[in-house]
């Protein structure tokens, strides 16, 4: 092997400090606009500081951390060249699984590793991400941009987070509150979410279609489709936690689908009914099942079928909460009920346990509405 005398810098390994630089410099005012007078240091520091002074207003507080990424749904976001979006669907997957239990999101960091720091690229991401914290109502202390030169092409990225939220021990929402006789509330999803993409992805390969192929059905191009942003319901989740006595659980309809992730919140004992004509089934959900011929059990577990978060009430409060969260912007409507488990078995209809929670069951019935 030939040897150069050539000196060898960090630059020369791959590796842009100064364009990192570059994309702080670019990401800081989307970043700032998250923070509150509670968040100290700015922008840069080693570490975000948030002032929680105000946690000593609460008898027992509980903190409450979730993190996550956006799946593969960043491979369409890379082939499109459209990276301002992919951080509303990583705020999503984060701080949607933290207002379940019925907390309020505080803070959130974003983790970015890259072949290759483009700044505006990353400037773009970031901005994405800010932007969900804004919806969420969440400050963005802090976040990472790594680069990793010959272990990532120049070309690819993958995002994650993490976040923290905090909520009172005795309001705590979960399977603990709800009870035999208790309303099922469906709060609709704008559309894939960030879930099952390498289901759909392998569909429009078997389909033929391009990224830019426009589909009647959808009104749009399958690109654009396949980036809608994931819908953020965690101020609509916190103000109804606070505004209604009778709520027992959420539900974050994400990896699963629906039935799985609502039988995650309900107790041993009890089931969900679910009526699957209770809803018009979105546009795309009927085209990646047709398209694919992909058989209904597969895709009900693994997409979430229009309905991104759930809500399990009491009766008395039910429609308040079905018409709260029209006027948010966030179309609802009566799924089904809690009814007790008879114990039947484990079958296309019937989804029992998840993600090693053993808890409730629910039952799904009828057929969808396309």
């Amino acid at each position: 092997m030939t040897q150069s005398n050539e000196p060898i810098t960090y630059a020369g390994a791959g590796v842009d400090t100064e364009a990192g630089d570059r994309a702080v410099e670019l990401m800081k005012d989307a970043v700032s606009r998250t923070h509150g007078p509670e968040v100290l240091g700015g922008v840069g520091a080693f570490a975000g500081l948030f002032d929680a002074s105000a946690l000593k207003e609460y008898k027992r507080p509980l903190l409450a951390s979730s993190t996550d990424g956006v799946g593969t749904k960043i491979v369409i976001a890379r082939a499109l060249d459209v990276h301002d979006t992919i951080g509303q669907d990583l705020v999503a997957m984060v701080i949607d699984d933290i207002v379940v239990c019925g907390a309020k999101p505080l803070v959130m960091t974003d983790y970015i590793a890259c072949g290759k720091v483009v700044p505006e690229r990353i400037a773009d991401i970031v901005r994405g991400i800010a932007e969900g914290c804004e919806m969420a109502g969440t400050a963005l202390v802090g976040g990472e941009t790594a680069e990793h030169p010959g272990v990532m092409d120049a070309d690819d990225y993958d995002v994650a987070g993490a976040a923290v939220g905090v909520v009172e021990a005795d309001a705590v929402l979960g399977a603990e509150r709800v009870r035999e006789g208790d309303v099922v509330v469906a709060m609709a999803s704008s559309g894939l979410h960030s879930n099952g993409y390498s289901l759909v992805r392998r569909v429009v390969d078997h389909a033929g279609w391009s990224l830019d192929t426009h589909l009647e059905d959808l009104g749009r191009t399958v690109g654009e489709e396949l980036l809608v942003p994931t819908r953020i319901y965690a101020q609509l989740c916190v103000r109804l936690a606070e505004s209604t006595p009778g709520l027992r659980a959420f539900s974050h309809v994400t990896g699963g689908g629906l039935a799985a992730n609502v039988a995650r919140v309900l107790p041993k004992g009890l089931a969900a009914t679910v009526a699957r004509d209770a809803w018009d089934l979105p546009a795309v959900f009927s085209v990646v099942q047709g398209a694919g011929q992909v058989p209904w059990n597969d895709l009900e577990s693994t997409l979430n079928m229009g309905v991104g978060m759930v809500a399990v009430v009491a009766p008395e409060d039910a429609d308040a909460l079905i018409s709260a969260s029209g006027a948010a912007g966030v179309p609802a409507w009566t799924l089904g009920g809690i009814v007790a488990d008879d114990g039947r078995g484990t079958s296309g209809d019937t989804v029992r346990g998840a993600k090693g929670v053993d808890g409730g069951a629910v039952y799904l019935s009828g057929a969808y509405r396309a």
